[in-house]
């Protein structure tokens, strides 16, 4: 029943919420009953935390579950409604349901304006959201992943910010946004099709079920061609250089619970993607493949500096540098031995927190100078009261400081990827240094030198302590202990490279 309930509860109140306040703009209730609604989601992640079996095992052909639910949806097409939980999705549900929390927070001073509608979009975001992680029937994932789009389009196309310079607007952003994720999503869809339908020529059976599905016999050109559908679907989601054209402007017009959800979680369903459908459905196919996404990797590292250093709106470098992140997590993911994935699990967590931080960061500097371009600001470090430390610290973890769950991430994926390619070691490695240059490049023309205000703009809140401390202290935390993470993930990532392995040695 947990599974349901952190399934539906986000959906039912995302409702409620809009039928409560449809009428009232000022009606606090949609922000209370959202929040109290993830704190109740959080709470259930954690008792599932505390009460499952997360040691490793021995690894077999099927998935270890620690909570399943599964019942007949369409049988005629073998579409069942299936629910399963491990370690890999305890994890990513748990942050859902975290940042769900502090995406409420961050927009409650910031959304006035039809705010039953804008926490039902919220809601439903990450309804979707935890239906990806969760589904492990192929049309059910697929029906979730489609519906991830929509409340987001709306939640850029409506309380997004336009461009100062007026070429970019936030409905032009949206557009591009939903266009990039459908086209990606209908290949996915073709993929899945596939899939199901070369099982039912050799079984004579349909299946969209996850499990049965893994035992399909997809070979040669058509295995390829079906692994590269799926893909190509996670891969503009990561997003991956060269199909990241629309996170840039999607982070700059979006409002700052929006930035939240797309660096925290939303970028994350892709990575999630590979390690749970890719590689283990198509494990000869991903061998083969590996080197190809490991080279865009290193690219993404580098472009994504480099993107970095040319922006003066501060979203739009937190968002280059996320695309600079996620070519690490790329190569962790097809790097294929057990340390790289789990320093992928990692890394992941650690990117949303520390990526989080500084857009909750951006969107609080903005409710009081009202610019997110740098060149307007300088010399704040003393005139915004605790904000500057937080954001130093989250540009620290940003750029892979030893103490923090970002620098392990990374150490175990490198670690981990250079026994069989130490070359992509050698080459991404360099990529640290140019985050190291870009993030104090941020902290120069936001915090330091001459001041562009002689005036004071106030400390922060309770509130606002809350949102960037719980996550400061969390970052540091699996920073000094990983373990606390990685003893909860290691059975999945251990059967994932178990499978990989199995089909080839030499690439793995």
């Amino acid at each position: 029943m947990i599974l349901v309930a952190l399934l539906f509860l986000p959906f039912v109140v995302g409702f409620a919420c809009w039928q409560l306040a449809r009428d009232d703009d000022s009606s606090q209730l949609p922000r209370w009953l959202a929040l109290y609604t993830f704190i109740i989601m959080l709470v259930l992640c954690l008792w599932a935390w505390l009460t499952g079996d997360y040691s490793i095992g021995s690894a077999g052909d099927t998935p270890t579950w620690q909570r399943e639910v599964q019942f007949s949806w369409i049988p005629s097409l073998g579409i069942s409604f299936h629910l399963a939980l491990d370690g890999l999705s305890l994890i990513m549900v748990s942050l859902t349901s975290f940042l769900g929390i502090l995406s409420v927070l961050c927009s409650w001073k910031e959304i006035t304006d039809r705010v039953g509608f804008f926490h039902l979009n919220l809601m439903w975001i990450y309804t979707g959201i935890i239906g990806v992680f969760l589904a492990m029937d192929l049309f059910l994932f697929f029906f979730f992943w489609e519906m991830m789009l929509l409340p987001m389009y709306f939640l850029i196309a409506l309380w997004g910010h336009d461009s100062t310079d007026g070429r970019k607007t936030r409905v032009g952003t949206a557009i591009k946004f939903f266009i990039y994720t459908q086209i990606s999503g209908l290949c996915m869809f073709a993929a899945i099709l596939g899939l199901v339908f070369a099982h039912y020529f050799s079984t004579g059976t349909f299946s969209f079920d996850y499990e049965v599905l893994l035992g399909a016999e997809v070979l040669g050109v058509f295995g390829f061609v079906l692994m590269l559908g799926f893909f190509i679907a996670f891969a503009v989601k990561l997003p991956m250089v060269p199909v990241h054209g629309w996170l840039p402007d999607a982070h700059a017009q979006a409002p700052t619970a929006g930035s939240v959800i797309l660096a925290g979680i939303l970028l994350k369903t892709g990575a999630y993607g590979m390690l749970r459908f890719c590689l283990p459905l198509f494990p000869e196919a991903s061998t083969e493949f590996a080197l190809i996404p490991m080279a865009l990797g290193i690219v993404g590292i580098y472009y994504g500096a480099v993107l970095a250093f040319a922006q003066t709106n501060l979203k739009r470098l937190i968002a280059a540098s996320s695309i600079a992140h996620m070519g690490f997590i790329l190569i962790g993911i097809y790097a294929g031995t057990e340390i790289a994935l789990q320093g992928v699990v990692l890394l992941i967590v650690a990117h949303a927190f520390s990526s989080s931080g500084l857009f909750v960061m951006s969107g609080q500097l903005y409710e009081r100078i009202h610019t997110r371009e740098m060149p307007e600001m300088g010399g704040l470090f003393g005139q915004v009261g605790a904000l500057s430390g937080f954001g130093l610290a989250f540009v620290m973890a940003t750029l892979g400081m030893p103490g923090t769950a970002n620098f392990v991430g990374e150490f175990l994926i490198l670690f981990g990827t250079f026994g069989e390619f130490p070359w992509v070691v050698v080459v991404s490695t360099f990529g640290l240094i140019l985050a190291a240059i870009y993030s104090l490049i941020l902290m120069h023309r936001v915090y330091w030198g001459p001041a562009a205000a002689d005036v004071s703009y106030g400390g922060i809140d309770a509130r606002e302590y809350f949102t960037l401390g719980s996550m400061l202290a969390l970052t540091i935390f699996l920073g000094l202990y990983p373990q606390a993470l990685l003893k909860v993930s290691g059975d999945t990532m251990n059967q994932i490279a178990h499978w990989l392995t199995a089909v080839s040695p030499l690439a793995f």
